[in-house]
C-alpha cells in the first residue's frame, strides 16, 4: 500500500479560514475606521499648527506681520475655515491679506468639520497678535464618535502663542 500526500486544500478548509477572516475583518473594522479619523484630526491640527507659526514666524522675519485666515481657494480670505486654511504675508502690517503673498494653504477633507474666528488671525511685526482676545479654531471628525477625543481645540493667545488641547466630541 502506498501513501499519497495531499498537495492541496480541501474545500472545508477553504470555507473554514474564509468565515475566520470575515469574523475578524467584522471585528477590527469599527476599531480601524476609529483610527483613521483619529489620524485625520491630528494631521489637520498639525497643519493648523504649522500654518499659524509659518504666519507668526514670517512676520517676525520680514518685520511687517503675517495672517492666517479660512479659505476655499487659497487665494483670499472668505472666512471658509471648514473648507480651507492659508497663511498670507501683511507687507503693510494692517492685519490684512490682501496686499500678501500666499505663504501656504491647505483645504480640508470632508470628512472634517473646522470652526474659527469670524476673524483673521494676525500678527505684527513682534509677532503678538492684533486681536486682544484668544482666538478659537475646532477641529473635529464628521463622525465624531461621542466617547473618543477626536476633536482638536487650538487656542491662540494675544502674546500669539498657540495651545493644541485634545477632547472629547460634543
Amino acid at each position: 500500500m502506498q501513501t499519497r500526500f495531499s498537495k492541496g486544500f480541501t474545500l472545508i478548509e477553504l470555507m473554514v479560514t474564509v468565515a475566520v477572516m470575515a469574523i475578524l475583518a467584522t471585528i477590527a473594522l469599527p476599531s480601524f475606521q476609529s483610527t483613521i479619523r483619529n489620524n485625520r484630526v491630528a494631521t489637520a491640527n498639525n497643519e493648523v499648527v504649522g500654518m499659524v507659526n509659518l504666519a507668526r514666524s514670517e512676520a517676525i522675519r520680514s518685520g511687517q506681520g503675517g495672517v492666517v485666515c479660512g479659505s476655499s481657494t487659497g487665494a483670499s480670505c472668505d472666512g471658509a475655515w471648514a473648507q480651507g486654511i492659508a497663511a498670507f504675508s501683511d507687507p503693510d502690517g494692517d492685519g490684512a491679506p490682501t496686499d500678501g503673498t500666499v505663504l501656504r494653504f491647505t483645504d480640508f477633507k470632508s470628512s472634517l468639520t473646522v470652526t474659527g474666528p469670524a476673524a483673521v488671525i494676525a500678527f505684527d511685526a513682534r509677532g503678538r497678535r492684533r486681536d486682544a482676545n484668544d482666538q478659537l479654531l475646532r477641529i473635529r471628525s464628521v463622525k465624531c464618535n461621542t466617547n473618543a477625543q477626536q476633536q482638536r481645540t487650538l487656542r491662540v493667545n494675544a502674546s500669539g502663542q498657540l495651545r493644541s488641547t485634545k477632547e472629547i466630541c460634543s
